[in-house]
């Protein structure tokens, strides 16, 4: 009787085994890679590389094995764009809009992070860079969902700030370096110092490789976000790539950015696991506009901090194996926040039903099967106040801003602009052909459609502290 029980608890156990392995060989690995700032018109593939002093051949080639988004929308600053990414809601509900040094920011505890949910299905889940949605205990990516971490809570330009002659290191403490591995605590390891500016993107690739092999290794399915802190300034490529175009630091530092995103790429091809993971590429803002580190927008004007094309539309690339028909490219409309949505589809999670999401799936669309977005567009906010909406291949201004370093000007009569006709968004449509201006009222109808459900669901307030209750403010 002991013999036939022991022989059935192996089998269960087997049956068990073989499930559980089965079951992780069909959940994809998610691997997101995002750089920070970098404009659309960059990269090779987008029409820079080489006209900007920098081949960059491994994105170049990733755009030709997967798919080419030239219509995906980031929000106008670093911390909005992050926050919808990971909870797939316009920062406008979550507190998000922007950061104020001298007060509490980030994402309350209460937000559900795009990392909680790929944990909750079974996946390790490992973040290496900057995180920039909270530098407080209980707000760091350790706290909203990563198992590992090793990066910066803030922005690379902290690092700066000793250099200054006047600096007070009383008034203004140094940024650090946090590392927190597999089942370890989160640790300061040093201060972010300009020493470590150059070295830093190099070291997350070196730990975003290490985790893929760890995990592999394991058979566990990943979600690996990587928020590089190239090309943000200041702009100091790695001692290996300085001086390799001989055409300056942002040149040098593209060659650097292609060259990592090709590193990790090797590793998941190595280790036999590229045809199960999904493999995307992107940024969180348009280019700087200040001197030495600006970048450029391609096709398109403005820089970030503005509403204009050229601080929304950045670039990204995606690629699955055998799922994503290669050498794709679309121009349909597709929003940050629609990752969380689209990725529940692929990993199994469950969208949270219990506040507004605003990202919507696309699925079908990446995968070649549907040729449309989901999506016809969305509202603009840059910080608490609607700069604009974007609808089809129109946009609507209500506050124009054509400089990071211009004063917001209330327009009293929206500026209405036809992107295929005026990229640059020049010439408004209401001093120049009213009659096309008949999308003025199918924006303002979701304009206030918006409105009104921040009105049904009060956005948290920039500060709020945890816990935070909904409906109590």
């Amino acid at each position: 009787m002991k013999n036939i029980l022991k022989v059935m608890l192996i089998a269960l156990a087997i049956t068990f085994t073989v499930a559980h392995a089965a079951d992780a060989a069909e959940k994809p690995n998610v691997v997101i890679m995002m750089v920070d700032n970098l404009g659309w018109g960059e990269i090779g593939t987008y029409g820079g590389g080489i006209l900007r002093g920098a081949e960059t051949p491994r994105l170049d080639t990733l755009a030709e094995e997967g798919l080419k988004l030239l219509n995906f929308n980031v929000e106008p600053q670093c911390t909005p764009s992050r926050s919808a990414f990971m909870t797939g809601r316009h920062p406008i509900r979550s507190g998000t809009t922007k950061v104020v040094w001298g007060m509490l920011y980030g994402m309350t505890q209460w937000e559900v992070t795009m990392a909680e949910l790929f944990k909750g299905v079974g996946y390790a889940t490992g973040m290496f860079g900057k995180w920039h949605l909270g530098n407080t205990p209980g707000r760091f990516p350790t706290d909203q969902g990563f198992d590992e971490w090793y990066g910066i809570p803030d922005s690379t330009d902290e690092v700066m700030y000793p250099t200054s002659v006047h600096y007070d290191p009383l008034e203004t403490k140094m940024s650090s370096i946090y590392e927190k591995k597999d089942g370890g605590q989160l640790k300061a390891l040093k201060s972010y110092t300009i020493a470590d500016r150059p070295l830093i993107d190099t070291e997350i690739t070196k730990r975003t490789i290490d985790f893929i092999k760890r995990k592999t290794k394991k058979g566990e399915p990943f979600f690996t976000f990587v928020p590089f802190t190239l090309p943000h300034l200041p702009v100091l490529p790695h001692p290996d790539f300085a001086g390799k175009t001989g055409n300056g630091n942002y040149a040098d530092v593209l060659v650097e950015i292609d060259t990592h995103a090709g590193e990790i790429m090797d590793a998941i091809k190595k280790l036999g696991i590229e045809d199960n993971t999904i493999v995307i590429w992107t940024s969180d803002n348009g280019p700087e506009q200040i001197e030495g580190a600006h970048g450029t927008a391609g096709f398109w004007r403005g820089n970030y901090f503005t509403a204009l094309e050229g601080s929304l539309r950045t670039s990204f690339l995606i690629k699955w194996p055998g799922r994503i028909p290669a050498g794709s490219i679309s121009n349909e409309i597709v929003h940050i926040s629609d990752l969380l949505p689209t990725l529940a589809t692929v990993a199994g999670y469950e969208i949270p039903n219990d506040r507004m999401i605003d990202g919507i799936d696309q699925i079908d669309h990446l995968l070649g099967k549907q040729e449309k977005s989901n999506r016809e567009g969305f509202p603009v906010f840059n910080g608490d106040d609607l700069f604009a909406y974007k609808y089809r291949n129109y946009k609507m201004h209500f506050i124009q801003l054509d400089s990071m370093f211009a004063a917001p000007k209330k327009l009293n009569m929206p500026q209405m602009f036809n992107l295929l006709q005026d990229p640059k968004e020049l010439y408004p449509l209401d001093k120049i052909d009213v009659a096309e201006a008949w999308f003025m009222a199918p924006v303002l109808k979701r304009v206030v459609e918006f409105k009104k459900s921040l009105a049904q669901e009060p956005p948290i307030r920039l500060g709020t502290p945890d816990p935070y209750v909904p409906g109590k403010r």
